[in-house]
């Protein structure tokens, strides 16, 4: 399982690297049509800002499961191991109520603008909201899992264990 799992979120890394090229290549090409040529590709606009938030989301998912968001921790390093147990948990309830908000209401707003084309391209909109689905059904599982590991008081603090670690590093 965990196989499958690192080569989802391998996937995801994937992913993100083509839409950041995807993205370099419609700005430029643009940029320069519109210098050189006095005309423009207006697709590109559109799928440039889709393709900002795809990548935005999956980032976030990655930095989720490698616990690599910004924090501040300078409260519950001074606490007792049940404390900071405690409040990591509570955290990560927080953290699956607003991500199970996050899903639920992109998937509404999928279903609302499923028969609605965007401007320029005339894609369905529900594609753009479909990212935030794709979000919340990858998110809920990683902070569950973080969940049942800090009411275990098995949450280890950094990186977790389940990640490869870098290349030449020493434990």
């Amino acid at each position: 399982m965990t196989k499958i799992v690192n080569l989802y979120f391998s996937l995801l890394k994937l992913i993100i690297v083509l839409c950041m090229l995807s993205m370099v290549v419609m700005v430029f090409g643009n940029v320069v049509m519109r210098y050189a040529f006095n005309s423009g590709i207006t697709v590109s606009e559109e799928l440039s800002r889709w393709l900002f938030v795809l990548m935005v989301f999956l980032g976030a998912l990655v930095a989720l499961r490698e616990r690599s968001h910004l924090g501040l921790d300078l409260i519950i390093k001074k606490m007792p191991p049940a404390g900071r147990n405690t409040c990591l948990a509570l955290g990560h309830l927080m953290m699956l109520f607003i991500a199970w908000l996050v899903l639920s209401g992109s998937w509404q707003q999928a279903q609302i603008n499923l028969n609605v084309a965007a401007p320029a391209s005339g894609l369905s909109m529900a594609w753009f909201y479909g990212v935030g689905v794709l979000f919340g059904v990858t998110a809920i599982p990683v902070i569950a899992y973080d969940l049942v590991m800090a009411l275990r008081g098995q949450l280890p603090q950094g990186k977790p264990d389940y990640l490869p670690s870098p290349q030449g590093a020493k434990p």
